[in-house]
């Protein structure tokens, strides 16, 4: 596959019946289409990456060491290597948001991707109870929503592998989990492809049972001066897993656990979106517990 040479409709084969298709071109922005079968699981950060490596190998290539490539050069050739290196915008993010209460965080995502600024989709949301208010949300926003219960379900493992099983379905990229209180177990195939979000700075009031009101009164109990969210990838235990941004907000005077959790809620909605934004850009690197950006 030569990225520089491709024009609009033309498709590529990446991988057994995998098919990429230009499917539109502005400037200097592709948009692409992936083909497969329904039993191939396809995800857009791997086919990005694999097209980004290709247009980095193709960089090297002078007009005439290929057939054809010469002819399909556009305006906006450089200088120095008298050839066009297409910016391939990496695709939207497809999530899985994993819900267990009012779905307030659901909201926040489905408002940031309305408002053109976050570059994702959601493809299904899991909810860990029925006839709860985020349920409503997902159903009002025309998403497709899959209820695996909590009580029906006592088995760590057995509950786990219905709610990977659900996003294996919906061929997601990203399991953010919002509001979710029920442990998992997570697949090898999804570390680093799962985030959670904390009313607190991690490491401290984290952990079972530390949720909603709780965490934010153990917050004033303490004394602290200080609090915020932290957004950290999911790992096997409660709130545990490498920390992958934090913002912080005052503790104030007089504050109760409705009032801060208010104002931890609004650097949240901040939060998330930034570490899903990350994620979607190919930025987030872990190495150990290390979770480097850039």
């Amino acid at each position: 596959m030569l990225v520089l040479s491709r024009q609009r409709d033309q498709s590529i084969m990446i991988g057994e019946n995998i098919d990429v298709t230009i499917v539109d071109i502005r400037g200097d922005k592709v948009r692409i289409g992936i083909s497969a079968p329904r039993d191939v699981s396809v995800h857009r950060k791997e086919v990005f990456e694999a097209i980004k490596k290709e247009n980095e190998q193709a960089s090297q290539l002078n007009p005439g060491d290929l057939p054809g490539v010469a002819e399909n050069l556009a305006a906006g050739q450089t200088a120095a290597t008298g050839h066009t290196t297409m910016k391939i915008a990496a695709p939207p993010v497809r999530l899985a948001v994993l819900i267990s209460g009012g779905g307030t965080t659901l909201q926040n995502i489905i408002d940031q991707i309305r408002n053109g600024k976050l570059s994702a989709e959601i493809g299904v949301v899991i909810a860990s109870k029925q006839n709860i208010a985020g349920v409503s949300r997902a159903q009002m926003a025309g998403i497709k929503t899959v209820i695996v219960d909590r009580k029906a379900t006592p088995d760590v493992g057995e509950f786990s592998k219905q709610v990977f099983a659900a996003c294996d379905e919906a061929g997601v990229d990203l399991v953010v989990l919002g509001g979710w209180l029920s442990l998992l177990k997570l697949p090898e195939k999804y570390r680093g492809r799962a985030m959670n979000i904390h009313p607190a700075l991690l490491p401290s009031f984290g952990g079972a049972g530390l949720y909603g009101k709780r965490v934010h009164q153990a917050v004033l109990d303490s004394g602290c001066k200080v609090s915020g969210c932290t957004v950290h990838y999911l790992d096997d235990s409660y709130d545990t897993g490498p920390i992958i941004l934090q913002r912080c907000c005052p503790v104030v005077q007089n504050d109760t656990p409705e009032s801060l959790a208010h104002r931890v809620f609004e650097e949240e909605k901040q939060a998330y979106p930034q570490a899903i934004s990350l994620y979607q850009q190919g930025k987030l690197k872990l190495q150990g517990r290390r979770v480097i950006i850039g």
